[in-house]
């Protein structure tokens, strides 16, 4: 694994350069050897890295690289042919029914209920806390109301608590989703694409919470992105896949232009010198 300088908030709000050693080495997540075969063909093949506490690490790479099989083995909704991911050190596919809180899932397509408020909806990140017939009547309890309220204000929408998530804009039901997983209280944040419905000012927003978060919570966060300019900015680390497997692990200060280009071919445009351009 390459060290290097990783990025932290400063107190303008834009991310800024500190050394590694600020962060803690303690990892939230570890794939090792990590591989899924479907049809014969590897989907990822022998993929490793890991997640630190406090560190945003960006998955860049084509489509068909494999970010999406990788994301659903990460989060136990699918088994690895062969590897282990683990959470702290436990192997996700040992976890059961509450130990899987610890690892929250934001969606590109939000996965609100739409007939829900943004509070009711945010209170679902409490279900792993609480007997399951509270959940089934959302009888929760004060305590889970006022966190689920704490979490809506970090997000910036305490004050569309009580309305249904159908009539929020795209930004603003990701912002819930953000909200739902502060709930959960984990120390794994997967975010799958969190941007693509989003415009580029909406996204921004919500880049700015995960960074935010994984700072002020200690959680680890792991993001796929297509966007490599969002990377860039926000990411402490960028893993490139191509073909399954992984082709990048730097520091973000260290993807440059070859590094691009070896993940998305010489002919590609949107790399770091585009932007410096």
């Amino acid at each position: 694994m390459m060290t290097g300088q990783l990025r932290v908030i400063a107190s303008s709000g834009s991310p800024a350069l500190a050394q590694a050693s600020d962060f803690s080495s303690v990892p939230k997540l570890t794939a090792a050897g990590v591989s899924k075969v479907f049809n014969g063909r590897h989907a990822i093949d022998d993929v490793s890295f890991i997640v630190r506490e406090r560190e945003l690490v960006a998955v860049l790479g084509p489509s068909g690289a494999g970010k999406t099989t990788l994301f659903r083995c990460m989060t136990g909704l699918l088994a690895p042919d062969r590897g282990t991911v683990r959470i702290g050190g436990d192997d996700i596919s040992l976890l059961r029914g509450r130990e899987r809180r610890r690892v929250a899932v934001v969606f590109q397509q939000f996965n609100l209920v739409s007939r829900l408020t943004a509070l009711e909806n945010v209170l679902a990140g409490r279900l792993g806390y609480v007997p399951a017939w509270r959940g089934w009547l959302r009888r929760f309890t004060r305590s889970d109301r006022a966190l689920a309220l704490e979490c809506l204000d970090r997000v910036g929408l305490l004050d569309r608590a009580t309305q249904r998530a159908d009539t929020l804009s795209g930004g603003q039901q990701q912002r819930v989703a953000i909200a739902r997983a502060l709930a959960q209280r984990p120390s794994l944040i997967v975010a799958d694409e969190p941007v693509a419905s989003l415009d580029p000012n909406a996204g921004t927003g919500v880049l700015d919470l995960l960074h935010g978060i994984a700072r002020t919570d200690g959680v680890g966060v792991i993001c796929s992105l297509h966007q490599v300019h969002f990377a860039r900015a926000y990411a402490d680390r960028i893993i490139g896949l191509s073909h399954g497997r992984v082709v990048i692990d730097v520091p973000t200060s260290s993807f440059d232009q070859a590094a691009f280009e070896n993940l998305y071919g010489p002919q590609a445009a949107g790399g770091p010198a585009d932007s410096n351009a």
